[in-house]
């Protein structure tokens, strides 16, 4: 019997093949955003630890589930970029302080993988289609809100996805390349999010099932509240 994992990786892998032109096969970035300095949390967050894990391992195993994704960690903590890399990933280190900065690195370094600059995924693989950024502290994202925004992604590709619940639109974000060069630009401590604020029209709300499925980790509180939560997935 195959897993739930396995039938999601397959049903988003399918919807990549039927989204194919005559080019490169249309592949989605994925940029893990983990480089906070958890300041109201008291120390780096994505080490502290969620059901016998360090937190980032939830993200990174929802992510895994999709082989269309090309996934980097963009982080400025060294024990991230150990943890990362010991698990197999791609991993940026940096020491810039703003979520534009990690926005404009994470990007800007899949694309140069995509333009043959470092040769990490085969050619016929790396052209991106678009690009999702992940928030790494948002352990309770269900792997099936995931595949919902891919899918969505798939049928509206010029467009910004993104999951809300009762019409609050959280993260991540998926941009369609079209983007890519104001994502490249952004305002010095902009997000994603000035650019969903620029461009309404062409942002694409998908409903998730529970609202805390969007909810991040600022504090030890919330650690706490989302790991109770979990038990009652």
């Amino acid at each position: 019997m195959k897993s739930a994992g396995t039938k999601i990786s397959e049903a988003v892998t399918a919807s990549l093949e039927q989204n194919r032109t005559d080019g490169p096969v249309k592949a989605v970035g994925c940029v893990i955003m983990a480089s906070g300095l958890g300041r109201r949390f008291g120390g780096n967050k994505l080490l502290a630890d969620f059901d016998g894990q360090p937190l980032i391992s939830r993200i990174l195993e929802c992510s895994a589930r999709f082989p269309c994704l090309r996934r980097l960690v963009v982080t400025r903590h060294a024990g991230i970029a150990a943890l990362c890399r010991e698990m197999g990933l791609f991993v940026l280190l940096h020491d810039l302080p703003d979520r534009s900065d990690t926005i404009r690195l994470g990007l800007g370094h899949l694309l140069a993988i995509e333009d043959g600059q470092d040769h990490i995924w085969p050619p016929a693989h790396s052209h991106l289609s678009g690009c999702l950024f992940c928030p790494a502290d948002q352990p309770l994202l269900r792997p099936e809100s995931l595949e919902a925004l891919l899918q969505a992604f798939f049928q509206n590709p010029d467009s910004i996805c993104r999951p809300a619940y009762e019409g609050r639109a959280a993260s991540p974000v998926l941009f369609g390349r079209r983007f890519f060069p104001e994502l490249l630009t952004l305002p010095r401590g902009a997000g994603g999010s000035f650019l969903a604020q620029k461009y309404p029209a062409q942002v694409v709300q998908i409903p998730v099932r529970d609202a805390f499925e969007l909810d991040d980790v600022d504090t030890p509180q919330d650690l706490a509240r989302l790991f109770l939560l979990s038990k009652g997935i």
